[in-house]
């Protein structure tokens, strides 16, 4: 567990004990099923999602980004954690765990940036229709999905930069199920004040201008739905952007909590339950409040499992 590195007195540490759920040893199994049906269900719902070639407008083009967004951010902990309770797999190396919270970060990020994208889009085609298909052409929907997600890799470097520069000495037991940045900063022998700093602005710097100009298209959506004459106008315009916004609701409320606060390393009991929401829960939700508010996604992913339904029939028939 501990490398033959000395540094001074102190012995550095070149791996990690992922503890997990493990002081709960009667719930592995019941947590490892419950995990993997919610992992399976979320990859399948988003590669069913990213791969439809029917969905071609600049919103769908955003989902699709967002499906695929969402099979590597799920992907980065939880096969981790799968392994953890069914086989004890516990042990993950100094490099892979940062690593680890590198890729989760920054796929965090590039899913701030993305969310900020489709809010744009949706303040477009609410707000100035007759322009909607001249200013989100397919130039510009690539420049912002490629733009969200090199912004969010590149926002997360310098603090891992700095975290790959601390020593981890003595206790090498990580109290959660993945690296997360709060437990790994505790068991450091060295000052942390300056990267928790740094964490804590660099999260700002990327949470609060996505918010601000989600709030502001939201604003102006609204503002521009309620001058609408007619009910059934307000509903129709309402419910193209209704699955983004609970979406938006659900991502920075558990995001914002963790990590633009200073100093989050305290309850990490707390801590842990919320990293289920926006690790598993989360990711698990989306596609289905995207599929349950969209006609076009559901009539499609209906297409597919028909066809796919249809050629088990006749499998069947044919045996």
């Amino acid at each position: 567990m501990v490398a033959n590195i000395k540094w001074g007195n102190q012995t550095s540490i070149s791996e990690f004990i992922l503890l997990a759920f493990g002081n709960h040893p009667e719930l592995q199994i019941f947590l490892f099923l419950l995990f993997l049906v919610i992992y399976v269900v979320t990859m399948a719902a988003n590669i069913l999602i990213m791969l439809n070639c029917a969905l071609h407008t600049p919103m769908y083009f955003f989902l699709g980004n967002l499906s695929l967004l969402e099979i590597f951010y799920v992907s980065v902990t939880v096969p981790r954690l799968l392994s953890n309770l069914l086989l004890g797999e516990k042990v993950i190396s100094l490099e892979g765990c940062i690593a680890q919270l590198y890729f989760f970060l920054s796929l965090a990020s590039s899913e701030c940036f993305l969310l900020v994208a489709m809010a744009y889009d949706r303040y477009l085609a609410i707000c100035h229709p007759l322009r909607y298909p001249d200013l989100m052409n397919h130039r510009a929907c690539t420049v912002l999905s490629l733009g969200s997600w090199l912004s969010g890799f590149l926002a997360s470097f310098p603090s891992i930069l700095m975290l790959s520069r601390l020593q981890f000495c003595s206790d090498n037991t990580i109290q959660h199920f993945f690296c997360d940045l709060p437990p790994l900063l505790k068991l450091s022998c060295t000052d942390t004040s300056t990267i928790e700093t740094l964490d804590f602005v660099a999260a700002l710097s990327v949470l609060v201008p996505s918010l601000l100009v989600t709030v502001t298209s939201y604003i102006c959506i609204f503002s521009t739905v309620a001058r609408i004459p007619s009910v059934v106008g307000k509903h129709k315009a309402f419910s193209t952007c209704a699955s983004h916004l609970v979406v938006v609701s659900m991502f920075y409320a558990t995001i914002l909590f963790m990590y633009a606060r200073p100093r989050a390393v305290g309850t990490f009991n707390l801590n842990k339950l919320v990293s289920v929401l926006y690790t598993v829960v989360a990711p698990f939700l989306n596609p289905i409040i995207y599929s349950l508010r969209n006609r076009e996604v559901k009539e499609t992913l209906g297409r597919v499992l028909g066809s796919k339904a249809n050629s088990l029939v006749f499998i069947v028939r044919v045996k």
